[in-house]
């Protein structure tokens, strides 16, 4: 069982979460939204929100942290379905290529947001807008 803490504030975010729903026939992945912080701190109280709002972050059943672009791979891992693109996800190269690409995606998933018409009442000031 994995758990994958995100920023349920992203549209990127809950667009990749619900179609992992759709394709975990498993149920492997648990999805927890780190803006609903009772679901998660009592587990995971050495889990900062300020790391989490940088990057998706994964544990795994062994307590094993994930995060950004490993993260995303571990839970592509885990549905049989997507098991081309995990090995995509591992050709050499993509362990320099694919952390950059998400980092790059990531800082701007709140302009992204805008892009789909997508603000929130409590980010209108970029308050809550991903690290750098």
């Amino acid at each position: 069982m994995l758990t994958a803490l995100y920023d349920g504030n992203c549209v990127i975010c809950q667009s990749t979460c619900a179609s992992m729903r759709a394709l975990d026939w498993r149920r492997r992945i648990e999805f927890v939204d780190l803006h609903e912080s009772e679901r998660w701190r009592g587990r995971y109280p050495e889990l900062r929100v300020d790391d989490l709002m940088g990057e998706i972050h994964v544990l795994d059943e062994n307590g094993e942290l994930y995060s950004g672009f490993r993260a995303g791979r571990r839970l592509i891992r885990e549905v049989p379905l997507l098991l081309p693109l995990w090995l995509l996800l591992r050709i050499p190269g993509m362990n320099i290529i694919g952390p950059r690409f998400y980092r790059f995606v990531a800082r701007r998933r709140y302009r992204i947001n805008k892009l789909f018409g997508r603000t929130l009442p409590d980010c209108v000031d970029e308050s809550c807008a991903a690290p750098e």
